[in-house]
């Protein structure tokens, strides 16, 4: 008997399904852990970044800079001339290599001429030499060590003559001089004292209180916390008065940056801000006449910036902060800060070995040479150097980012930072039409930094008004030492002179305009203070 006959194939998969739909079914499952594939990729490239960036900013150094030889390849990519020439003028007047450098041992600074000198003469006990014969003075040896004493405190007596009429049977009394606390313990140098360590040196009220103890004197926390509080009230229209001179110049730095404030009843923190408005660092003649603002606030919201700069129409040099945008839609022109574009793209360069984004480092680079030589210059002579040398290095960046970026399908750190700059371009080149605007927001920067110091030490703020009358001192505090005075010398004779001063006048006694009313002695000569 025959086998019957096969039965023709079919097309047809083993559950039956037709093998074309089970081809497509496979293609759409390979397509889709591909993207899958690539989206986790992306992801892990990405948190690779922020791992590196992470440990950068932990371990690593803060400085960002290129070594010369990477910055000589890079500029060789987009401005070959520019770089032959450098190159060609440092061979002109290069030397042979020299050695290295051996370690330089330090050299002792002398000691400063204008500190007192304690004079301790020390003599041998003999007088005559071993061999009998009799030993004769001929000269002296005088070596010089730097000694110190803890705080001294003194105590400060007003003592007012009383007379009396034996016509009209009555007494007269000098007045007393009017005090920034009435009928307070603190005179102005230790007001000056107790707040100038706590704004300006970060030390918190309670190790102030154990520091002073070691001197002989108790002052409890509280008691300076409330002088810190009336200081800051009686302080109030000399701020405003500085925030008016600052709103008076055609271009402010602005930015802001979080503090912990104590939430009452709960025992917990929540974020507050600091905002600082600062001048320039063009403005004023030997430095003189820059000042800068703080401003406490509960929130980083756009309304804290628009109440400060209601009556300010100038330039605005800040980051890409939305706050700061109302602002640029009511007139202000805004002004970017260069510095943030370049460090996105150095992290991207560094951390993800980019050369795409090393290349752009370098001609920001080139940017902020050209800075440097005209940092001295009047705004004109600085806006002719800009317009000469520094567009045609930005209209060359401009290309090259916009080039490269079509390059990039991906949004990894490179991307996204070329389209920051990108976006933001004519903010970022603000400063090319205008000598009088600072190529990044720097000053500002560095403004804030001693808010994170400080947060380190006082940990949190007590109050919102704390924070406000703090914000006063820390203006005054930080605008004087801008204009190179000692703050104690300057808080000192403030406190002194404020009580009596008319509103019309406070002017000079703002920081940039601040001269001492007398030369300020030594408060407590040692004799003086030994005898009491």
């Amino acid at each position: 008997m025959l086998d019957a006959p096969p039965a023709p194939a079919l097309d047809t998969a083993a559950d039956g399904v037709p093998a074309s739909d089970s081809l497509q079914a496979l293609r759409d499952q390979i397509e889709r852990m591909q993207a899958e594939l690539k989206f986790s990729q992306t992801r892990i490239e990405a948190l690779n970044f922020e791992v590196a960036r992470l440990k950068r900013w932990r371990f690593g150094t803060s400085a960002e800079s290129l070594d010369a030889s990477t910055q000589a390849v890079l500029f060789d990519a987009i401005l070959a001339d520019t770089a032959q020439e450098d190159d060609a003028a440092k061979t002109e007047g290069s030397t042979p290599a020299a050695a290295p450098r051996t370690k330089r041992q330090a050299v002792r600074q002398a000691l400063p001429a204008g500190l007192p000198r304690v004079e301790r003469h020390h003599d041998i006990g003999a007088t005559h030499c071993a061999c009998g014969q009799a030993l004769q003075r001929i000269g002296e040896e005088v070596s010089e060590q730097l000694d110190c004493v803890p705080a001294q405190f003194f105590v400060l007596r007003h003592i007012r003559g009383k007379y009396a009429c034996a016509c009209c049977q009555t007494i007269q009394a000098a007045p007393m001089p009017a005090q920034m606390i009435d009928k307070g313990i603190p005179a102005a140098g230790l007001l000056a004292q107790v707040a100038i360590a706590k704004v300006d040196d970060h030390l918190p009220l309670y190790r102030q209180t154990e520091i002073y103890a070691r001197s002989g004197v108790h002052i409890p926390r509280s008691s300076m916390a409330q002088w810190l509080g009336i200081c800051g009230v009686r302080l109030q229209p000399l701020a405003a008065a500085l925030a008016d001179f600052i709103l008076g110049h055609a271009v402010l730095h602005a930015d802001e940056t979080p503090v912990a404030l104590l939430a009452p009843g709960r025992g917990k923190t929540k974020k507050a801000y600091v905002w600082v408005y600062h001048t320039t660092n063009f403005v004023g003649a030997q430095g003189r006449g820059r000042a800068m603002l703080y401003d406490f606030t509960a929130s980083r919201a756009g309304e804290h910036p628009q109440r400060v700069l209601a009556g300010f129409n100038g330039t605005l040099v800040s980051d890409d902060f939305s706050g700061y945008h109302a602002l640029h839609r009511r007139g202000i022109t805004p002004a970017f800060c260069m510095a943030h574009a370049r460090r996105k793209l150095f992290e991207a360069f560094e951390l993800n070995g980019s050369q795409i984004a090393g290349q752009a480092v370098a001609l920001i680079a080139k940017l902020y040479e050209i800075e440097r030589e005209v940092q001295g210059a009047s705004n004109d002579d600085r806006l002719l150097a800009r317009q000469q040398r520094s567009k045609p290095v930005a209209d060359a960046l401009h290309a090259w980012l916009t080039g490269q970026r079509q390059l990039l399908v991906k949004a990894d750190a490179t991307a996204r930072a070329i389209d920051y700059a990108l976006s933001n371009w004519p903010a970022l080149t603000t400063f090319l039409g205008d000598g009088a605007v600072p190529i990044d927001n720097n000053a500002a920067e560095n403004a804030i930094r001693p808010l994170a110091v400080g947060r380190k030490n006082w940990l949190f703020v007590g109050s919102q008004m704390a924070g406000e009358r703090a914000a006063v001192l820390m203006s005054l505090i930080e605008s004087a030492k801008l204009n190179g005075h000692d703050p104690w010398a300057y808080l000192k004779d403030v406190f002194e002179r404020l009580p009596t001063l008319k509103n019309r006048d406070l002017a000079q006694l703002l920081p940039h305009n601040w001269q001492p009313a007398k030369a300020i002695a030594d408060p407590c000569p040692g004799a003086v203070c030994a005898a009491t």
